[in-house]
């Protein structure tokens, strides 16, 4: 990748905008418009943006149990107002019914798997 290439991709994950971005490393709006034209520079952009995502996934599950633990503190303090334990409670529920379903659909997938290649 190019240095070009690599400054206007970060800039792109760094700026709000493309006008922004262009501005932050001094080229103009039309040659980030027409690099986001090229397929190859699609390809690394979307590549970057991945990588992006995938670092504050990582992150995310870091705190996960922490994230939990509050939750868990908010619910159980009396002291707290209903509101707010009612709002930890109905998070819990909610993460407990997603995680419920993505099992299901994991197995589902599995099983359809399975049949696809017996």
């Amino acid at each position: 990748m190019s240095d070009q290439r690599e400054k206007i991709i970060v800039a792109l994950l760094t700026q709000p905008t493309v006008k922004e971005a262009a501005s932050s490393i001094n080229v103009s709006e039309r040659t980030i418009y027409r690099m986001l034209k090229d397929d190859g520079f699609q390809e690394e952009y979307r590549s970057a943006k991945r990588e992006v995502v995938g670092q504050a996934i990582a992150r995310l599950q870091q705190i996960s149990s922490e994230a939990a633990n509050a939750l868990r503190e908010v619910y159980t303090d009396k002291g707290n107002p209903a509101s707010s334990r009612v709002s930890a409670a109905k998070c819990v529920l909610e993460m407990s019914l997603r995680a419920i379903e993505l099992e299901q659909l994991e197995e589902r997938i599995e099983a359809l798997e399975e049949k696809i290649v017996s």
